[in-house]
């Protein structure tokens, strides 16, 4: 807030406070609370209540976002929800883009008002490290985004304006924060003595709400989350929608243990989810969260599932044309023969006499397998096999154990790293109310 505002804020709440001291205030001061505004309950609307619907474009403080613009940036959204997008959705999604790309031409502006520019060769070989991370050449990728309807200008234009932000708030923000010594002890010891107990690798979604328009953001988070729910990428919600420190990294909040959350509400969310499990959204101070899952294991110590193990899937194939008793027959011949081995070295002699193809793999970490095969297969003994899976139509197959590397038990987060998350926090936290002084001093004008 400017301090225009937190003036005005402050002579308001003297108002209410001498007020309080008169009687009948008390009464007075719930109508207040309520309604701080005091705005009638009934009035008709003079023009067109959804502005959204014909202010497709602004300038902000001189610099315009045209429609093409606009149309750009929602195309990456669309191509990454992997959904058809209904009309009354896309209507909510551009008025989200919109507000994004307003947020993000006053990000890139106070970093110019502060003389940080971004380098066009940093861009570019941030635009070409996301290429390879999509296993395209820079020359396919930009020949993708304007198969998409969207154009590489769109997306360097995003690239830049996280670079701007990060880099802004560094010099205006993260060297006024403090984090003492004590403070990063003492998580230490909490998460000492959580040892044995689950950490969570979490993804986030969040979007900053006041009283006044809490009820849409709310709608607009239910409408993320049941794009997610219907195969949307998190990573592109993220980025797009989400005010959070990890929207640059598509809500990526890392490993983390329960009281690194510092919130009893949301510790007891996370807590109960399971891998895979989205979750929100979830009214916190300031706004709502949307979570998601991606994997636990234990805090502190080695995960079985990043064992590295050795291999050897044996499957015998059956003749879809030959009668149900003639496969009965070969399928009992090969579990016998599969029973008869005796450990790896006997594996390939016995499946050539079953007419069995045997495939090797000596690097293959357990969470590697299909979940349902995870605790079999980490159950076994060096030699023995797992029980025969598949069917007639695909094949039939076991797994052999022939070796096992257990992992290292977990040291945890170190002192730096414990104190740079709540650094973090802070900043992230002071990022928002950086945005909200930038938005309040803003001149925008939409068409």
């Amino acid at each position: 807030m400017n301090a225009t505002f937190v003036s005005k804020l402050a002579a308001a709440a003297a108002a209410i406070g001498i007020l309080a001291s008169a009687p009948g205030a008390s009464a007075q001061s719930a109508v207040v609370a309520q309604d701080p505004l005091n705005l009638p309950e009934q009035f008709n609307m003079l023009t067109n209540p959804d502005p959204n619907v014909r202010r497709a474009t602004a300038v902000v403080n001189g610099h315009v976002i045209t429609g093409t613009d606009l149309d750009h940036r929602v195309a990456l959204l669309v191509d990454a929800s992997q959904n058809e997008i209904s009309a009354e959705e896309m209507a909510r999604v551009r008025a989200q883009v919109l507000r994004n790309l307003i947020d993000e031409t006053l990000q890139i502006q106070a970093a110019e008002a502060e003389e940080i520019e971004i380098d066009r060769a940093e861009i570019n070989q941030t635009y070409n490290r996301l290429a390879a991370q999509n296993n395209r050449r820079v020359e396919e990728m930009d020949a993708y985004l304007l198969s998409i309807g969207s154009s590489p200008v769109s997306l360097k234009r995003q690239i830049e304006g996280e670079l701007a932000w990060q880099r802004l708030l560094r010099r205006k923000v993260a060297m006024f924060v403090n984090v003492s010594a004590e403070e990063v002890n003492e998580l230490m010891e909490r998460l000492n003595a959580s040892k044995g107990t689950d950490e969570y690798w979490v993804w986030e979604i969040f979007l900053s709400a006041t009283p006044q328009n809490a009820a849409a953001v709310e709608a607009n988070a239910q409408k993320i989350v049941e794009q997610l729910r219907q195969g949307g990428s998190f990573v592109a919600y993220a980025r797009q929608f989400s005010e959070a420190s990890t929207a640059a990294v598509g809500g990526d909040l890392g490993w983390i243990h329960l009281p690194q959350l510092k919130d009893p509400q949301l510790e007891t969310v996370v807590g109960q989810m399971q891998p895979g499990q989205l979750v929100g959204p979830i009214q916190i101070s300031g706004g709502y969260w949307i979570v998601f899952l991606r994997e636990k294991r234990q805090v502190l110590t080695a995960d079985p599932r990043d064992a590295m193990l050795s291999l050897k899937q044996i499957q015998v194939s059956f003749d879809p044309t030959a009668g149900d008793a003639a496969n009965e027959a070969k399928l009992q011949t090969f579990i016998s023969g599969v029973q008869s081995m005796r450990g790896c070295g006997s594996a390939d002699e016995v499946a050539a006499s079953l007419n069995a193809n045997v495939v090797t793999n000596d690097q293959i970490r357990a969470r590697a397998l299909p979940e349902q095969l995870q605790n079999i297969v980490l159950g076994l003994q060096i030699g023995e096999v797992t029980p025969p899976f598949g069917s007639v139509q695909e094949g039939v197959r076991v797994l052999m154990l022939c070796g096992r590397d257990d992992p290292q038990s977990e040291s945890g987060p170190n002192f730096d790293e414990l104190m740079a998350q709540i650094e973090d926090e802070r900043v992230n936290k002071a990022a928002q109310r950086y945005l909200r002084d930038l938005r309040n001093d803003a001149y925008i004008e939409y068409n």
